[in-house]
């Protein structure tokens, strides 16, 4: 992961932050990015508070984790905050990666050209679909499952992200693994099994997320009891 501006570096030991910190902190980058289009130089993190409901404190901390410090009644530095959380996230590097699973989530993927924003570059893309295999998908080339470990080694690929049914998750995950990928984000409704330290596994299920709100919406007031 690359490190914040000579100003902000973070230290080593920093690095693997606590979870729920690391998922706040794109929300404090997007705040301070648009603050940024808007030529505002300076921001509080009351006012950062206001806006995304995180308690001022928890914000100072979060930051804090990164060696980013605000001035005394005047806040954080918009531009080098910017920079430093983008730069600390890994946001501004590029990570080349494969999408396995070409189908109506894999094609939505790879044709989101602000994934790249974030520094994710998807180079290939892999599917069974006979149909699929030889065309391309936003300007994205789709090969075959046989292609998949010399093209890895040959594009030096390190994201693998898969989009599979779920009972070809965990075989998908063990042939990327092979092939030499260090992360997988997977977004089947499967937890995939990884016994190799060196590889970075996020699970993103759509499906939990609906489970989770569905849950949340069924508990609300019944707006025609009214």
């Amino acid at each position: 992961m690359r490190r914040g501006t000579s100003e902000n570096k973070p230290n080593k030991a920093t690095e693997l932050l606590p979870e729920p910190t690391i998922r706040r902190l794109p929300w404090y980058l997007a705040y301070v990015s648009m603050l940024r289009s808007e030529n505002i130089e300076y921001v509080s993190s009351t006012r950062i508070s206001e806006e995304l409901h995180v308690d001022s404190s928890q914000i100072a901390k979060d930051l804090s984790f990164i060696n980013i410090k605000g001035k005394t009644r005047i806040g954080y530095e918009v531009a080098s905050l910017e920079d430093a959380l983008r730069s600390f996230l890994g946001f501004s590097q590029r990570h080349d990666a494969v999408m396995v699973g070409a189908g109506s989530l894999g094609a939505a993927l790879m044709q989101d050209s602000g994934l790249q924003r974030y520094g994710l570059n998807i180079v290939a893309g892999i599917d069974t679909n006979p149909g699929l295999i030889g065309t391309e998908i936003a300007g994205i080339p789709v090969y075959g499952p046989e292609q998949l470990a010399p093209m890895v080694e040959r594009l030096h690929i390190t994201v693998g992200i898969i989009a599979v049914p779920v009972e070809s998750a965990q075989t998908v995950a063990d042939a990327l693994i092979a092939a030499g990928v260090r992360a997988l984000w997977n977004f089947t409704p499967t937890r995939i099994r990884v016994d190799n330290d060196d590889v970075v596994v996020t699970n993103t299920s759509i499906y939990s997320h609906l489970a989770v709100m569905y849950n949340r919406l069924s508990n609300l007031p019944d707006p025609t009891s009214r």
